[in-house]
């Protein structure tokens, strides 16, 4: 009779508890220090897309010296209602577009978020976004810490 109520009592912890871990993870990256050690970006472009309301794409390269192993996990962008880390990959013998893993980043690392690969998903642009003007885009890796960085903004059909 004691273990249904155990387990019961010891569900609703761990539930509590996964509830916690998700309430404070936007709070802990704006709030976390401006800048990931080791962690450079270059090459910086938001693309928009052909048609009005479609997402639009952010490409960059990124290079990693850091001494501590972390893991790339969400982006945002400025004037975006929502970014994800997005990149193309093989499911039934289809290739297709899907949510990125996590990108663990160790010393050495350098990685194309290029057109046909890795990239930054834009939705729900703002139409004040027009090319050529920028951007702020954040990468947030495990942990909360973040770098902020400027992106060139390019029309459809502009290089990529």
């Amino acid at each position: 009779m004691k273990s249904p109520i155990l387990a019961a009592a010891f569900l609703s912890c761990a539930t509590l508890g996964l509830a916690a871990c998700g309430d404070g993870a936007d709070e802990q990256a704006e709030t976390a220090p401006e800048g990931v050690p080791g962690l450079t970006v270059t090459n910086a472009r938001m693309v928009l897309a052909p048609v009005e309301g479609n997402p639009a794409a952010v490409y960059f390269d990124l290079s990693y010296d850091g001494d501590r192993n972390v893991a790339l996990n969400r982006a945002h962008v400025e004037g975006a209602g929502s970014a994800s880390l997005h990149e193309y990959g093989e499911w039934n013998r289809q290739v297709q577009m899907q949510e990125m893993l996590p990108l663990v980043l160790t010393k050495g690392t350098e990685v194309k978020f290029e057109p046909g690969g890795k990239h930054v998903m834009a939705t729900d642009v703002s139409p004040e976004l027009q090319p050529g003007g920028t951007t702020e885009v954040t990468l947030i890796v495990s942990g909360g810490d973040k770098t902020t960085f400027e992106a060139e903004i390019r029309g459809p059909g502009e290089e990529r």
